[in-house]
């Protein structure tokens, strides 16, 4: 697996750092989940959080994951999105091109779409999408040779509210050879969406991620082993991450438990497990074993939550290819 595909929900980020969880408490927001909302609804929130520290970025579940592959020096990347036809849309295309990732990026008549993420104290995120253009991405775009050239298609499990597009473009990749991955994205998304997620699943996925919370929520099993061997059974290999004890990883009799890398502060968990999908997946590409691949994810998560959003630094990324390549030379470690 060289060449990976990302498709998901093109947004940029506005990022808000929270003294206290009253502005979550006062609109009923459930502290780290993800709600999709209209323009109106986003509007309200801004302005409940205006003073306060904020800063934008590029976004977008699947997109952050890409991103990542490519900054990590992994060639031949691409992502499948829909914007808007402005400035922020030409952004974010752009930003795809300077890090030599393909773009596969339509237009749509909806302004580009937009992630609030509340930043609480502790680094927990709480988001508020308001999906836009992104929402105008639909099953008739999704022709064949949009994946050609490509190994693995990667789909983030917040394009679950379009069951149809999800279900059109996993089945194209499966037809024709791709490995297909997928992370499980929030909690209350799996809860909303259990029946069709585990179908899609069972018949397309190969790879799952999945944060302790979704892997319950997706296969009922309140323990983490548990839950692991459930998803394994669905598909060909499974990854649950268990918080600050790392995370399990199945793939047939064989279960890995990799634990974290300690982040000098943990300021920001936004784009945690893209990024530790990023690392796992780059492991992946160079063809490393499970716990080395495990142990990638946790190297990418452990950097990015030691800043806000998911920009990191020339020196941040050169540290975390130094880390990398350590552990794809020093293979009898693992």
């Amino acid at each position: 697996m060289k060449r990976i595909v990302g498709i998901g929900n093109a947004l940029t980020d506005m990022l808000v750092n929270l003294s206290d969880d009253g502005v979550l408490e006062s609109n009923g927001l459930a502290r780290g989940s993800m709600v999709l909302v209209d323009a109106a609804t986003q509007k309200a929130i801004t302005k409940s959080v205006a003073g306060m520290p904020y800063s934008l970025s590029l976004g977008g579940s699947a997109g952050n994951t890409i991103r990542a592959l490519a900054s990590m020096g992994c060639q031949g990347m691409g992502y499948i999105g829909e914007v808007g036809v402005d400035s922020t849309g030409d952004f974010f295309e752009q930003a795809l091109i300077n890090l030599g990732i393909q773009p596969h990026i339509f237009r749509g008549t909806e302004r580009s779409g937009k992630c609030m993420s509340l930043i609480s104290a502790d680094g927990e995120r709480t988001m508020l999408t308001h999906l836009g253009a992104a929402l105008q991405l639909a099953p008739e775009m999704i022709y064949p040779s949009l994946l050609d050239g490509y190994d693995c298609l990667y789909i983030e499990g917040y394009l679950v509210q379009n069951h149809d597009l999800i279900r059109k473009i996993a089945q194209v990749a499966k037809e024709r050879g791709l490995t297909v991955a997928i992370d499980l994205a929030s909690f209350n998304v799996v809860e909303e969406n259990r029946d069709f997620l585990r179908e899609l699943v069972r018949d397309y996925v190969d790879i799952v991620f999945a944060n302790e919370d979704e892997a319950t929520a997706f296969t009922g099993e309140a323990i983490a082993i548990n839950s692991l061997q459930a998803i394994s059974e669905m598909c060909d290999l499974a990854v649950v991450k268990i918080g600050m004890k790392g995370a399990l990883i199945k793939q047939g009799s064989e279960v890995v438990h990799v634990g974290i890398m300690a982040a000098a502060k943990r300021v920001d968990t936004t784009g945690a497990g893209d990024f530790y999908a990023a690392g796992f997946l780059a492991g992946m590409c160079e063809g490393l074993s499970l716990r080395q691949c495990g142990t990638l994810g946790a190297i990418a998560a452990g950097k990015v939550i030691e800043v806000v959003g998911t920009t990191l630094s020339q020196e941040a990324w050169k540290d975390m290819r130094q880390l990398f390549n350590r552990v794809k030379i020093e293979k009898y470690l693992f």
